[in-house]
């Protein structure tokens, strides 16, 4: 897992697919291949033909995480990606050749097809940094890119509550990344589609002072509140935040609010920098996800069996001795 996540990661840092049209699900099916390869006891040619295949299939267009075409492609395409890696996998094993300058040739190559001849680089070694700085959805669902700016908006609501009529306009600073991939405006057509879009988590934030999965739903959008305060969000770009962001050294998701009311008076500019899942913040983050694992558990396991798996978390030394296969039994239904 680590070794999937570092190269799924690392290609991430410098090789914006997104920038070309693309969904970065095609960065999930690369290292899926590798592995899995690797896991089925192939060698260095085995696994070079995997990846190489990997890469051949191209990208998935980003269209359906995009208006007016998000929907559940958004929750299926990673699991796809990591499906396809893996019957590519079995392909390699079965003697298929690599396709060796699937990347750089002149002609043919994705490089010069699809990238304008922009070359894939690796920014770092590999190592094990993506896992030591996984940026976890800890407590409030919603695209990553708009967490710090929902946390900013419920740090707002108690001086906003009961004076939404009186708000001129809301104004949030955010980074490149973000307001490429999730500033929207006009109707929002289902619960995928408002998953993705700050403006519609920052005014729940401010309306509500929290934020659940159910506030996606179509019941919450017909609240006629919810989008009249959606309409008054001005959203900018901050050039110390995309940098900051781009930064590999901070790798920041940084996002400010601030509201204006009538008469020109407005709240303090409140900025987070990091969102509560942020590695930075961990100490601060894991009641929350310890908190979203009972919940989660207790959907799935009986209360017994939950319980059993809680505990396991709770004693660290216990946990870290055990086997993989006895971990599962323990969490299987």
């Amino acid at each position: 897992m680590i070794k999937a996540y570092e190269i799924q990661g690392v290609l991430g840092l410098t090789n914006s697919v997104s920038r070309f049209g693309f969904d970065h699900a095609a960065l999930v099916r690369v290292p899926s291949a590798a592995i899995a390869a690797k896991l089925l006891g192939g060698g260095y040619r085995e696994i070079l033909s995997a990846v190489s295949h990997a890469w051949c299939d191209g990208h998935p267009l980003r269209v359906y995480r995009q208006a007016p075409n998000a929907a559940q492609r958004k929750s299926w395409a990673g699991p796809d990606a990591s499906a396809r890696g893996m019957q590519l996998a079995f392909r390699a094993l079965c003697g298929e050749p690599p396709c060796g300058t699937v990347l750089t040739d002149p002609k043919w190559g994705m490089e010069t097809v699809l990238f304008g001849g922009k070359p894939f680089t690796l920014s770092r070694p590999l190592g094990s940094y993506v896992m030591e700085n996984v940026l976890f959805k800890a407590a409030y669902p919603g695209v990553v890119h708009a967490q710090t700016a929902l946390e900013a908006a419920i740090d707002l609501h108690s001086v906003v509550s009961g004076r939404f009529n009186d708000v001129e306009y809301v104004n949030v600073w955010s980074h490149e990344t973000a307001i490429r991939i999730t500033s929207k405006t006009g109707r929002l057509s289902n619960p995928a589609d408002r998953d993705h879009c700050l403006q519609y988590m920052v005014a729940v934030g401010l309306l509500k002072g929290s934020l659940v999965a159910e506030d996606f739903s179509d019941a919450a959008d017909a609240d006629l509140q919810i989008n009249a305060l959606r309409n008054k969000i001005l959203v900018h770009e901050d050039p110390r935040f995309t940098a900051e962001n781009l930064d590999p050294d901070i790798r920041s998701s940084a996002n400010g609010v601030q509201i204006t009311f009538r008469g020109g008076t407005a709240t303090q500019r409140v900025d987070i920098e990091q969102p509560l899942g942020h590695a930075s913040r961990r100490t601060e983050g894991l009641p929350h996800l310890e908190r979203k694992l009972r919940r989660n558990l207790a959907a799935c396991l009986p209360p017994k069996r939950a319980n059993g798996v809680m505990h396991i978390f709770s004693h660290a030394k216990q946990y870290r001795g055990m086997s993989v296969i006895d971990f599962l039994d323990t969490v299987s239904l």
